[in-house]
């Protein structure tokens, strides 16, 4: 009897997990849609760039949670995500030294 009752539980848990993948499928196409509407707008570049990048980084970060896992794993794989975030983030900021007489361009 206790092979049913983990066949019961193990089609339980596979019927919560397909309900989350669909939920975030959902979310990932609202905001796709969401990220297409901003682009109508006729919005500033620098508000339209900045509202696309916010959606930008939720829609990533729903794919990085749920589809890649990375919400259940271990506090190193955290600090390996953030130490990456932290080198995109210097690389971003290497061209505005460089742009218009910056610190290396004379």
């Amino acid at each position: 009897m206790s092979s049913d009752h983990a066949a019961v539980d193990h089609a339980a848990d596979i019927d919560k997990h397909v309900k989350i993948y669909i939920t975030v499928f959902v979310a990932l196409m609202a905001l796709t849609i969401i990220t297409v509407a901003i682009s109508r707008l006729h919005l500033p570049v620098h508000q339209a760039v900045t509202i696309a990048l916010i959606v930008a980084v939720i829609k990533g970060s729903l794919v990085a949670g749920f589809f890649m896992h990375l919400i259940s794993e271990k506090k190193l794989i955290y600090a390996v995500l953030a130490l990456t975030v932290a080198f995109f983030i210097v690389l971003l900021f290497v061209p505005m030294l460089t742009h218009n007489n910056g610190f290396w361009i004379h």
